[in-house]
């Protein structure tokens, strides 16, 4: 079996106060840009159709088809402000546009279409081109699912929240609770300077990074609570570091294979899971940080506010539970 980063003694908790500067930097960037999008749009969230209602459709052309002359195309048919994107090939394109009021939602797909075919028509007339499919969301459908996908992510949540009050002691559980919230805010302000689409797809995603991110730290504090089990008078701060060592290469392992194939879905995957795939290599990111630098730090202010019993410690004293230990000098002329 490979054997990397074994027996390794890094100091990782102590760059905790750079790596949560850093992070509320990322976050507070994030929320800017996410205001900055409300005011110019009218939504936060870069939408698509399933949530917001509207037209999907896709184009296949006979040859290769300039982007720039099938968006101009879009535009002249009065779609103007839509979102037009290849779909695997400069062959196919995936068109997507607003809803127009007074129809249902199967003609507004099929207006879209002969609409935007008409003038492709004349414009490439050396390139035959088809609908290949068309689509159509209500807004009402869209509203409905936005606040399923809204309450499908704080469901997940509350369970977690259950299982790990069961898993572990309610310090362990507070402390993976804020690292999973640092994990949503994070992906919420990537997501506002990627401007992704938030699809299902999306959503998914990011249910994903969630479990991700919890089955990382909950692997880590079961290694804490395990060596606190062993060693009662080590301090906290010294047990976090080494369990994160011990763990260390599980997850440089872990982590690379899930990297390795997230990136192959974002190069070579195509336009339609691309935004999943931007969000699961973000996850594997922030994950990995939240569960060293965001639950182990939390951890320990619990600890300074509500310290544990240790054996040959005072009770209510929580220096032997959270400095690091250090080796006391010999008296001088002792044996």
């Amino acid at each position: 079996m490979l054997r990397i980063l074994h027996d390794t003694k890094l100091d990782f908790i102590k760059h905790w106060k750079t790596a949560v500067i850093a992070t509320i930097a990322f976050i507070a960037l994030g929320m800017v840009l996410l205001g900055y999008h409300r005011i110019r749009t009218g939504h936060a969230l870069n939408y698509s159709v399933e949530f917001l209602g509207g037209s999907v459709v896709q184009l296949a052309f006979a040859k290769d088809a300039p982007g720039d002359v099938v968006r101009s195309a879009v535009d002249a048919a009065g779609y103007k402000g839509a979102e037009v994107t290849t779909f695997g090939t400069t062959r196919d394109y995936m068109v997507k546009v607003p809803p127009k009021e007074g129809l249902a939602a199967a003609q507004n797909a099929d207006s879209a279409g002969a609409s935007i075919i008409k003038v492709l028509k004349t414009t490439l007339a050396d390139n035959p081109v088809h609908v290949a499919q068309a689509q159509s969301i209500g807004p009402r459908v869209g509203s409905e699912l936005r606040t399923k996908a809204i309450t499908a992510i704080l469901i997940s949540f509350v369970v977690t929240l259950i299982y790990l009050a069961f898993r572990f002691e309610w310090r362990f559980g507070v402390a993976a609770t804020v690292a999973t919230m640092h994990d949503i805010l994070t992906t919420m302000a990537f997501l506002a300077m990627m401007h992704l689409e938030i699809s299902l797809t999306v959503v998914a995603a990011i249910l994903t990074v969630i479990g991700y991110s919890l089955n990382d730290t909950i692997i880590i504090f079961d290694r804490v609570r395990e060596n606190l089990k062993k060693q009662r008078k080590e301090p906290l701060y010294d047990v976090l570091n080494r369990s994160i060592n011990e763990t260390l290469p599980r997850s440089v392992l872990t982590h690379t294979t899930v990297f390795a194939a997230t990136m192959a879905l974002l190069l070579f995957a195509g336009e339609v899971i691309r935004p999943f795939s931007w969000i699961m290599a973000f996850g594997v990111f922030t994950g990995t940080f939240s569960s060293i630098y965001i639950a182990g730090p939390i951890l320990l202010w619990i600890e300074r506010k509500w310290p544990r019993e240790t054996a040959g410690a005072p009770k209510g004293s929580s220096t032997p539970a959270t400095e690091p230990r250090r080796e006391r000098p010999s008296p001088v002329g002792a044996r």
